[in-house]
């Protein structure tokens, strides 16, 4: 594995964690309480990682996170992903949810007949469940059957997921 750096940085939910190298971005940690509970997250998801200023692709990177979470339009289809690692299926799946625009949401059930295997919206689940690039990759767009919000893996839970989606959604007039 090639040189791996990050730096945490400051948005509404509190100091996430990016973490990039030459391919691109590795990952994205939202916060897990105190600063230094995410930089401990940070040390154990990329164990050998230094601390490091981010690049000029990883600030444009921290700065359309930080104005999705203030509710601001944010595009982060630029962002370059280093995929290494990232099973096929799983890339399929990161790709059809970088798709979906802000304040718009998709069923697993979508999101696995976009990546080719429509009836696996189980394993788009476990996907999006391992998706190392929160917010970028915008897993909190994707719903279970029905409109229900689903699960969450970063701290918080459901909550997390359900105040993201808010963010985005523009407020009836």
């Amino acid at each position: 594995m090639s040189q791996t750096s990050f730096t945490l940085f400051d948005t509404p939910l509190g100091r996430c964690g990016i973490a990039w190298g030459p391919c691109g971005l590795r990952g994205v940690q939202l916060p897990e309480g105190p600063e230094a509970a995410t930089r401990a997250r940070m040390r154990q998801r990329f164990a050998g990682a230094g601390e490091a200023a981010p690049t000029a692709e990883v600030c444009e990177a921290i700065d359309g996170i930080g104005a999705l979470l203030r509710g601001e339009p944010a595009d982060l289809h630029a962002v370059r992903l280093d995929l290494d690692g990232v099973p096929p299926f799983h890339r399929r799946v990161y790709e059809a949810a970088r798709r979906i625009p802000p304040g718009s949401t998709l069923t697993y059930g979508e999101v696995a007949a976009q990546a080719g295997a429509p009836r696996a919206a189980r394993a788009v689940g476990q996907a999006l469940r391992r998706n190392p690039f929160a917010l970028v990759v915008p897993c909190h767009r994707v719903l279970a059957a029905g409109g229900k919000v689903g699960g969450f893996t970063a701290s918080g839970g459901v909550g997390t997921k359900r105040r993201i989606l808010a963010l985005e959604t523009p407020a009836s007039p």
